[in-house]
């Protein structure tokens, strides 16, 4: 990690150009860290997170002309504001009434019981880190990651649009009940006038009033809440004593209840009767909806809940706190504990003494048993109406954080403010809030606002409960009182609620959100490029991590195999369609790129670390699972051996390494072609470097001898390999597309340089079938026909005394122990379809009669010639006719091919001249049996892979 130090020289002219900027000579926090700043900013270049350097939150200094608030005002005061809204003065009536005494305390208590624990998660993650604009929005989006993050806080941004619209319309409610006509404070003169149009124009005029509040900025409004707590509280108070002092008498009903003919209902004072009658539930119709809807236990619930969802106001505030990590939970508990108890006092004085006719019939029943009705009054209009403009805000800065974020592009680009004061996001909140006040009903508003609050809550708990199951060690919040289990019964309380009450409302709420989370997957710039860590990664670790170590090598079985592939390349730009291809022969398994860049580390860094992004730019480019293994050594045969032996981890390790074939095909450029599906200018920058560059005619080649002892060293370490010629003619897209030109795919089970009828039997050309066979079963490949080929007209083996091996020639071959006791004496081909039923793999059978024999048969099995002698003996007319055979099949529409590779040659372990020519003699065998046919891969395997057992 680099050095991260302070400089103590003083600060040149050009540290203090920012008018807004700390004095030069200043000592304190702030101009320390404005210091840090300019020091890092000019140092060193802008660098991605986790490139060798430490990364800090943004750096919260004070300057003038930006006044921030402290716990009380900016967090305490809107919280008891918000969550007071329209519930405290004007629906109490309705949940008492309704529900009853002890309904309402149990709902109460499951309502605070799901906001305590979500408060518990907001303080956990708040305390975390950094809390910059944006809230509860910029707290999810940290932690789940731009496309969660995104659509729940689009949510949340709705929530805080109804829920201004429904505190809007509370407060038009409070201003008719008591200016309109026959209001409790005009008496008989006309007042204000009511209707339908009238209403709405009052609640334009509150959204107009909130708009201009909140386009003279956020820090007004806190700290004017100070004021409008205090009043409310005056306010409050006075309806506590007026429980004990105003005395009994018969309350008249409001003018907006036309349900009922009774004119006044009885108000007892502190009656045990009257307790005694409000203890249960007795549902009624409410007088404020046009039909006159039957109440129930979920509409109740979802009015009294839009009294806990102020909770998150202080948390919209972050961006105007001096320290959110501490105001945040102090605060926010503290509104917590005081509106916990002041409804409980509110909702036991008003069932000791208001009869439930009152209840249901008058929702604001507070205001004429009140010592003094206009405190009630000022009360509904300052909690309604400031709840209002503190929901406008927040949703305004949620706006602002999704829009600094990129999350929506260029949708919300003109939402980001440089002045401080989102004036764009504060009036396209506003309008939304427009829209949403039409719907009239308070009741009706509630319902969805409760909804939209309560997948808010969820998705905090989800994101708390994930960094704690995560056990990231830089989850280390200063707040201790949360666990992952107060998380997870805040989870699943806010999910049993939502579906439970309003299953319709949820089911909405839960598309939508599934449809963002897809579509800002897809189509957000901040999806493609994030900026913070995502928890989904963390959790992922965290598991794959758990289940590799369950995952015991010692445990595998041959009925579970599956291909684990390392492809070693050199350019990728002439690799493209066999990396392609071996994504669709993994099916399922691992499937490694791998590298080797020749060199040794000087001290000077990591080379490879630059060029690493750029192979998992090509991994997205060709749309392949695969991982990319990058090794530096001194020699290509190094780094290949390093590859094979140590790539992977535990268990899920290559067992399988597939290299390209050395010949002098001219190399193609498929990112270049123009008629290419792999054509991209991604890898040409703009400054002319090309990234993988393409080998030409004249670069350097791999020596026969180096390529063939790579060949040897994975052999040696008892892996698989696979020699891959002619994938640059390859069409994938022909394939997919069922061309009617490509029908076969075929497989050669016949050992070139010593053909047996018994071959088909082996370890090694049964592994070739069975890579033939998941070929054909990945998508794209299903159409396409499995044939295999058998020499009938070869030579029988030379069978050891066991009957399990045949001895021809410098090889010998280990027949399949997994396989069944086949009919012996029936000819090969009857028994290799007995083979191919009891393998499930569907393919037709082909015998090759005119398979040629080799000359001189008896010098192949002599022991006293030296065994790599044997590549150069091969006459070149035998291997050209066995060419022939083998293309005049391919002609016939295969699209890949697969052979056995002949076992490489036994070379000493120094190099010499005499190891080049054996080499050379061992290629030349290789391309003239494989010259001009389809693409071709040479297999040579080592491990039992098929099984018949169940």
């Amino acid at each position: 990690m680099e050095d991260i130090h302070l400089r103590t020289k003083p600060l040149e002219m050009a540290d203090t150009l920012d008018p807004l900027a700390p004095s030069v000579n200043d000592t304190s926090t702030a101009g320390l860290m404005h210091k840090i700043r300019l020091r890092f900013s000019r140092s060193s270049p802008p660098r991605a997170p986790g490139d060798g350097y430490v990364e800090f939150g943004e750096f919260r200094s004070e300057r003038p002309g930006i006044k921030k608030v402290g716990t009380f005002a900016g967090v305490f005061c809107p919280v008891v504001l918000s969550m007071f809204s329209a519930l405290v003065f004007i629906r109490m009536g309705y949940l008492v009434g309704n529900a009853g005494l002890l309904v309402t305390l149990g709902q109460f208590g499951l309502a605070y019981l799901i906001v305590g624990f979500t408060v518990m998660s907001i303080c956990a993650i708040s305390t975390n880190g950094a809390v910059e604009g944006g809230g509860v929005y910029f707290m999810i989006s940290r932690t789940l990651g731009p496309e969660f993050g995104g659509a729940i806080g689009t949510l949340f941004f709705f929530a805080n649009v109804v829920s201004s619209a429904l505190c809007i319309s509370a407060c038009t409610e409070a201003l008719v009940d008591n200016f309109g006509p026959n209001g409790y404070l005009v008496g008989d003169s006309p007042g204000l006038p009511n209707g339908d149009w009238y209403r709405f124009l009052y609640r334009s005029t509150l959204n107009a009033a909130g708009l201009s509040v909140s386009l003279a900025g956020a820090s007004l409004f806190a700290r004017t809440s100070l004021a409008i707590w205090v009043t409310t509280v005056v306010c409050l108070f006075s309806a506590f004593l007026s429980f004990f002092i105003t005395a009994p008498g018969q309350i008249d009903k409001p003018d907006t209840n036309t349900l009922v003919n009774a004119t006044n209902f009885s108000y007892t004072g502190l009656s045990s009767a009257t307790l005694k009658q409000n203890l249960y539930s007795e549902y009624a119709r409410d007088y404020t909806t046009a039909s006159g809807e039957l109440v129930d236990f979920a509409s109740v619930f979802g009015v009294l809940f839009t009294g806990v969802t102020g909770v998150m106001a202080g948390a919209n505030m972050s961006g105007e706190l001096k320290s959110p990590s501490k105001s945040i939970p102090l605060g926010t508990l503290a509104a917590l504990l005081f509106t916990a108890l002041s409804y409980t006092a509110l909702v036991v004085l008003t069932a000791a003494t208001c009869s439930r006719e009152l209840l249901q019939n008058n929702y604001v029943y507070l205001l004429p048993i009140n010592v003094w009705p206009p405190f009630i009054a000022v009360g509904m209009l300052t909690a309604t109406f400031s709840a209002g403009l503190s929901n406008l805000i927040g949703a305004s800065r949620v706006l602002e954080a999704l829009a600094k974020d990129n999350i929506f592009g260029f949708l919300l680009r003109p939402m980001v403010s440089r002045s401080g004061n989102p004036v764009l996001a504060v009036i396209a909140s506003w309008l939304l809030v427009q829209v949403g006040i039409m719907a009239g009903s308070l009741n009706a508003i509630a319902q969805v606002n409760s909804v939209l609050f309560m997948t808010s809550y969820f998705a905090i708990n989800l994101a708390c409960l994930g960094l704690d199951l995560a056990s990231a060690p830089n989850f280390r919040p200063t707040f201790k009182h949360f666990s992952w289990l107060t998380s997870l019964l805040g989870l699943v309380g806010c999910a049993a609620l939502i579906f439970a009450l309003r299953p319709a409302y949820a089911c909405a709420v839960a598309l939508a959100c599934c449809s963002l989370v897809i579509a800002l997957h897809l189509l957000s710039p901040a999806a493609s490029e994030p900026k913070w860590g995502s928890l989904s990664q963390a959790l992922i670790f965290h598991q794959v991590r758990k289940y590799l170590l369950l995952l015991d090598p010692r445990r595998e079985h041959v009925k579970f195999w599956r291909p684990q592939m390392l492809l070693l390349i050199g350019s990728p730009r002439q690799a493209a369609p066999l990396i392609d291809f071996v994504n669709d022969q993994k099916k399922g398994g691992l499937f490694v790129i791998g590298h080797v860049r020749v060199g040794q580390l000087d001290g000077s860094g990591d080379p490879l670390a630059d060029e690493h992004k750029y192979w998992l730019k090509l991994i997205d480019h060709l749309k392949v699972k695969a991982f990319v293994e990058l090794c530096l050594a001194e020699s290509i045969r190094n780094g290949a051996a390093h590859l094979t032996r140590l790539s992977g981890l535990g268990a899920m390790k290559p067992d399988t390494v597939l290299l390209g074939f050395r010949d002098t095909a001219p190399p193609k450029d498929f990112f270049r072609d123009p008629t290419s599906p792999y054509k991209t200018s991604d890898f040409d920058l703009e400054n002319g470097t090309v990234i993988f560059p393409a080998r030409t005619p004249t670069s350097p080649r791999l020596s026969a001898s180096e390529y063939v002892r790579i060949v040897a060293d994975v052999l040696c370490v008892n892996k698989n390999v696979c020699l891959c010629r002619h994938f640059h003619s390859l069409d994938m897209a022909a394939v997919e597309r069922k061309v009617a030109s490509l029908k076969y795919i075929d497989v050669w089970l016949v050992e070139v340089l010593a053909p047996s009828r018994e071959e088909a039997f082996t370890v090694r050309a049964l592994f070739a079938l069975q890579l033939a066979a998941v070929v054909r079963s990945a998508r794209g490949w299903q159409h396409l026909r499995l044939r295999v080929h058998v020499a009938t007209s070869a030579p029988t083996a030379v069978l050891s005394e066991s009957g399990r091996t045949y001895s021809i020639g410098a090889d010998s071959a280990m027949m399949d122990p997994n396989l069944p006791e086949l009919s012996p004496g029936r000819p090969v081909n009857e028994r290799l379809d007995e083979l191919l039923k009891l393998l499930r793999i569907s393919a037709t059978t082909h015998s090759v009669t005119e398979w040629p024999t080799l000359e001189d048969a008896s010098r192949w099995s002599d022991s006293s010639v030296d065994e790599n002698s044997v590549y150069q003996r091969v006459p070149l007319s035998y291997l050209q006719k066995v060419n022939h055979i083998i293309k005049s099949r391919c002609e016939q529409g295969t699209a890949v091919t697969f052979v056995q590779l002949p076992q490489p040659p036994k070379l000493p372990a120094n190099p010499s001249a005499a190891d080049d020519a054996i080499c050379e003699q061992y290629l030349k065998v290789l391309d003239e049996f494989t010259k001009d046919l389809s693409p071709t891969i040479l297999v040579r395997g080592l491990k039992s892979v098929t099984s018949t057992a169940l």
